[in-house]
């Protein structure tokens, strides 16, 4: 070889190794320079659509705003088998290369790419593969595969400076919880914490080496390699990262403490079945869903239009939440220091509220296990009626006018109008038979049948709907919150958003205002019907409600409200008036509309269950009216305050009004409509309340209180056209008593949550003299002079 040629080769041979090399860097150097690569300031705040925290009062999420289920943990908070399953299975050398592995490049150039053997998997590192997550690839069409590889190899260049640039600003532990709070799992889980709960129901600390080997397993395809869809595969994938975890040498001191070979310990992790504890953490799922709902619609108010109300009072209440509450209207009244407002499904706040989780928790488990036993009772009741699921005496008018509505509430009636089909066109699909899931009370929780629109609302308006909300005296503070049945299946939250009539749970009301009149439990009236002359010249007549043995007798005002009697409601009404007992109702916090006529007295008001249960919560509050306070403080994701909330208080009814209320309700529990919580549900203790049953047995509403906790719930159909027939079955100490007595129940066995038996009400300085009677037979008198026994008992 002459020495030209040798020279012309060196030459070549230079060229063709440099070159490429040149192009590299020069590509790089451009891409820096021109394409949009991430700041530092960008890479610290990535738009990851961080769910926001719903948290309770014990530090426990209860549940998350979120389109990304994505809640963040920090390094400490992993487990290390989940480090090492990671590292051993995505990038082995992680803990040697600066963001880019090259030694990795080359044996994917040569293995993968030359040699065609794809088991070697890919080059990326993990803080590529973060880089890649943060910083999404946009879509980009195959069609031009010229365009599209050239486009791909600029975006792989992004990747890397990104990931250099991650590397040069973070360390390896930030690096390594940033990637795992960033993975997709799969079944609606962003990040390890909410992997962990939904396949495991565990924290990030807590997996096993199993576990995480799982979870690092799905990451490459989190649909192939689901558990609990594709559980075969799943193992299989599952067993080839321990073979991995092994590889890398993360057995190898778990081996020597064992005296086994790293392979022994390999392999009898890989006979460990997988166990799953599956629950996906959708917007359906988690704890206190209603109660999220609720704050959400709180936190997200606009300025109330009067255009936009048919009620004066509910306009009048909501621009007084706007004036004075800091959390209603919260996004609109605080936005961030840039103009724009906070989201909360992408900002990650942390809305820390007084909901106490394990009262939460009892409070589900009352609401599930009573409405299910009580819908059994309404299946049976439903035997008898002709027209299902409505009442007998329901006209057929009627009941076409709320099926009529019903199907226009649908979503099939407004997807159809869209379509531009006609209103009787829509109508007639309505009676065809559809292949549809239904919720039900079984282990699932829904069924598959086929049944017709019409069928399925009729079957809806069957099942029975309910709330429950429970509040601390003195505070205010909202401990428990539970909205509905369930809440995948019946998003109107009944707590709040319903409104129907109370019943007998009015007339504590009256019975306050009495007291502050100067009457007491003892003071004693004659036992006759009241008649009215109304606003128009008719005469009204309250049906009795009382055994006929108490008719003409002497009763006590304590054995009135005992029995719940509309005699001993409609006398008070006559003396006192229909205008002063809307004020005390005003002034103990009601604010829906109430119309001031005698009828009053028996409960034909519709209030919301959350009005009611606050307005309770004054009596054992020593008449201080306490609105209720749910959040605390938001803070952002960095964990800055960003605001703090308190209550308001005022004083609505003396305190000596207020024991004397105590002393009152405690006899409706000790021998009246309430005192199966007695000998049912064997609750001792001091505890004071009120049933409350609207006609036709449509509502059925229980309050009761204890020192330390008031609580309260409502039961009912969606349409007050479906009810039970009989008063036994529709009254509210069958309907809503049950669940407030599981509940009581589980509070006080539980222990921990500062409710028990030995709670004492605590009198007002003062002498209290005569408070003897009790509400029972022994109170009434064949008499029907007024007792003289009825005195003042305070100085």
């Amino acid at each position: 070889m002459t020495e030209v040629t040798r020279k012309k080769i060196t030459k070549w041979f230079w060229i063709l190794v440099t070159l490429p090399v040149a192009a590299v860097l020069f590509l790089i150097l451009l891409v820096w320079m021109f394409a949009d690569i991430p700041s530092f300031e960008e890479l610290e705040n990535p738009d990851n659509k961080l769910a926001t925290q719903v948290i309770a009062e014990d530090g426990e999420i209860l549940t998350t705003f979120h389109i990304e289920n994505r809640t963040y943990v920090s390094y400490d908070e992993l487990s290390e088998n989940l480090v090492h399953a990671a590292v051993a299975t995505e990038d082995v050398r992680f803990y040697k290369h600066s963001g880019i592995d090259f030694k990795g490049l080359g044996r994917v150039l040569f293995k993968t790419i030359l040699m065609r053997n794809s088991s070697q998997g890919g080059g990326s590192t993990i803080t590529q593969q973060l880089a890649k997550t943060l910083y999404p690839r946009a879509e980009m069409s195959r069609k031009i595969p010229g365009i599209y590889h050239m486009h791909m190899v600029w975006i792989k260049l992004k990747e890397w400076i990104t990931a250099v640039k991650l590397e040069r600003d973070y360390t390896k532990d930030e690096i390594m919880t940033m990637y795992l709070n960033s993975i997709f799992f799969g079944s609606s889980a962003y990040g390890v914490r909410s992997a962990a709960e939904t396949f495991f129901g565990k924290l990030p600390s807590e997996l096993t080496i199993e576990e995480s080997a799982m979870l690092v397993g799905m990451v490459n395809k989190p649909t192939r390699y689901n558990p609990a869809i594709n559980p075969d595969k799943a193992l299989v994938r599952r067993n080839f990262v321990i073979g991995q975890m092994e590889k890398a040498g993360y057995f190898d001191d778990l081996a020597k403490e064992s005296g086994v070979k790293p392979s022994h310990i390999r392999d009898s992790i890989r006979q460990i079945p997988i166990e799953l504890d599956y629950q996906v953490q959708d917007h359906n799922a988690g704890h206190a869903p209603y109660f999220r709902d609720m704050v959400r619609r709180v936190m997200t108010a606009k300025k109330p239009k009067r255009s936009s109300y048919s009620v004066p009072e509910d306009f009048s209440a909501d621009s007084l939440a706007w004036a004075t509450d800091d959390l209603y209207g919260w996004i609109e009244k605080n936005p961030k220091t840039d103009g724009s407002l906070y989201d909360l499904d992408r900002d990650g706040l942390r809305i820390y509220t007084t909901i106490n989780y394990k009262m939460q928790k009892y409070a589900e488990e009352a609401v599930e296990e009573r409405i299910s036993s009580l819908q059994s009772d309404f299946w049976k009741d439903l035997r008898s009626k002709t027209n299902k699921p409505f009442s007998n005496d329901i006209d057929e008018e009627t009941r076409d006018r709320v099926m009529r509505q019903a199907r226009k509430w649908s979503d099939r009636y407004r997807i159809l109008k869209k379509e531009g089909l006609s209103e009787s066109q829509i109508f007639k699909t309505f009676s065809v038979p559809t292949k549809m899931r239904v919720f039900a009370y079984n282990k699932k929780g829904y069924v598959d049948t086929t049944m017709t629109p019409d069928d399925s609302i009729r079957y809806y308006k069957s099942l029975l709907r309910t709330a429950f909300v429970a509040m601390e005296p003195g505070t205010g503070h909202v401990k428990a919150y539970v909205g509905g049945p369930n809440y995948r299946y019946f998003k109107y939250d009944n707590v709040r958003q319903g409104k129907r009539q109370v019943g007998s749970t009015i007339k504590p009301f009256l019975y306050t205002l009495a007291m502050q009149e100067g009457m007491t439990p003892c003071t004693q009236v004659v036992n006759l019907p009241q008649t009215f002359v109304t606003a128009t010249g008719e005469t009204w007549t309250p049906r009795s409600t009382d055994n006929e043995k108490w008719i003409g007798k002497t009763v006590t005002l304590k054995g009135g409200l005992t029995n719940s009697s509309n005699n001993i409601s409609a006398y008070l009404m006559s003396r006192l008036g229909p205008e002063a007992m809307v004020d005390m109702m005003r002034r103990m916090g009601i604010q829906s509309h109430i119309d001031e006529v005698p009828a009053l007295c028996v409960g034909p008001a519709d209030i919301s269950l959350w009005e009611m249960v606050a307005a309770y919560n004054t009596f054992p509050s020593r008449g201080v009216y306490i609105t209720p306070l749910f959040v605390t403080r938001i803070e952002d994701r960095q964990g800055n305050v960003l605001s703090e909330f308190t209550n308001r208080k005022r004083e609505a009814i003396g305190e000596n009004t207020a024991y004397l209320m105590v002393n009152l309700m405690e006899g409706v529990v000790q021998g009246g409509t309430a005192s199966r919580l007695r000998y049912r549900y064997n609750l001792m203790g001091e505890i004071a309340g009120k049933t409350g049953t609207t006609n036709d047995n449509a509502d059925g509403w229980f309050i009761g209180y204890t020192p330390t906790l008031v609580a309260g719930c409502w039961t009912g159909a969606e349409d007050r056209q479906v009810h039970f027939q009989s008063t036994a079955l529709g009254q509210g100490a069958h309907m809503s008593l049950p669940t407030w007595g599981i509940f009581m129940k589980k509070v006080i066995a539980d222990g921990t949550l500062g409710v028990s038996a030995s709670d004492r009400f605590v009198p007002p300085a003062g002498a209290f003299e005569g408070l003897n009677c009790t509400g029972g037979d022994s109170d009434a008198s064949e008499s029907q002079q007024q007792s003289k026994a009825e005195e003042y008992y305070f100085e």
